[in-house]
């Protein structure tokens, strides 16, 4: 696990893209948060990193939109989505999420057990203001790949260590 804090929408963005430098075709970004977390705005970063210039909003009426970048780009917002009785939709999504692009989903936990054991998960939390605290976890495979593309933060163990004392978060300098 990896955790770092970004300050404004830009920084969110900044952090997305050097995520996408490491992603592969196949790939599940799952994003978590709350309303308003930046789970749109991360993916725009990494959109832009993949290569897409256009419009990136989130797919809350049509739950999915299919960007063109140096690969295929699915963006699923599952915000209004059901699991019960959703199995044709979630056959044809495993379809494209284990096709030759990558895939973000917003509300990714709504999902439960029919996540992808591979998903790359990525936690954003309102930490005040236009703070945002991000943790990203992966599988061991796909995490040797991410890792080197994302700037220093705190890895698993000082995360624990720090959150088991509720000591606060570290302060930005600048």
């Amino acid at each position: 696990m990896w955790a770092a804090w970004t300050q404004g929408e830009e920084e969110t963005r900044a952090l997305a893209a050097r995520l996408a430098a490491g992603l592969e075709p196949a790939d599940v970004v799952a994003l978590i948060g709350e309303l308003g977390s930046g789970k749109t705005r991360f993916t725009e970063g990494a959109c832009r990193a993949l290569g897409y210039a256009g419009r990136v909003r989130s797919p809350t009426f049509v739950l999915v939109h299919v960007y063109r970048g140096r690969l295929p780009i699915y963006h699923f917002d599952l915000y209004r989505w059901e699991l019960p009785g959703a199995s044709a939709e979630l056959a044809e999504w495993e379809e494209w999420m284990d096709g030759g692009g990558v895939s973000f989903v917003e509300w990714a936990d709504r999902l439960g057990t029919a996540l992808p054991e591979r998903a790359i998960l990525v936690r954003l939390a309102h930490a005040g203001g236009e703070r945002r605290r991000v943790v990203v976890e992966a599988p061991p495979d796909r995490w040797a790949r991410l890792r080197p593309h994302l700037p220093p933060g705190e890895e698993a163990g000082e995360t624990a260590t720090r959150e088991a004392a509720g000591a606060p978060p570290p302060r930005e300098e600048g």
